[in-house]
């Protein structure tokens, strides 16, 4: 694909990602996309067959680019400490921004997909993750940084609190410090304190 049309195609993501944010998936159509985006229905559909083809890219993009940005980073031998401030502000972040949320579209989505047909795409997502975070805590206790801790129970910490805040954002008002006290635990339970 030529670069006009791989700029195209991430405008129409970018685009299709604030709406899915706001309306959550089910209730976004192509001609949605199609205003937000400026784009007539021909020239949509000359990059994309579906909302759920835009919407598996979308989060396809962002596992992998998270995952890329935390192997350079380690390959770049930078502190362990540093890469994890870094995860967990964004997730802070993301948690505390409700309204830019994409966990209800997220749900939307994958409980709609055929999983006995065998699309296990939000498992791979899922599984994705785990390794990012997996490969991040062995470096950081491989470099002393972080303590020695169960890596399995941290990871669904981290990830399973994440999403259940994000997710419960969107039904009920969440109080701004629950985002700070999770953040501050995950720390307290891996940086090493001597």
């Amino acid at each position: 694909m030529n670069k006009r049309g791989q700029e195209t195609r991430e405008h129409i993501k970018k685009c299709a990602a604030d709406l899915f944010a706001r309306k959550g998936f089910k209730q976004v159509t192509m001609k949605d996309i199609c205003v937000a985006a400026g784009l007539s229905r021909g020239g949509l559909y000359c990059h994309y067959n579906s909302t759920g083809q835009i919407f598996q890219e979308m989060i396809n993009d962002m596992m992998s680019s998270q995952d890329m940005e935390s192997d350079l980073k380690i390959r770049q031998n930078q502190s362990a400490a540093a890469i994890l401030n870094e995860l967990l502000d964004r997730y802070q972040n993301e948690m505390e921004d409700t309204g830019a949320s994409l966990s209800l579209a997220i749900y939307e989505f994958f409980s709609s997909q055929d999983m006995a047909g065998g699309n296990h795409a939000l498992y791979e997502q899922y599984l994705i993750s785990v390794n990012t975070w997996r490969k991040l805590i062995q470096y950081g206790m491989e470099r002393k940084e972080f303590c020695q801790v169960d890596i399995d129970a941290v990871i669904d910490l981290i990830i399973f609190s994440y999403q259940g805040v994000r997710m419960y954002g969107r039904l009920v008002p969440v109080d701004k410090e629950i985002p700070s006290r999770i953040i501050r635990q995950i720390k307290s339970i891996l940086i090493r304190g001597d």
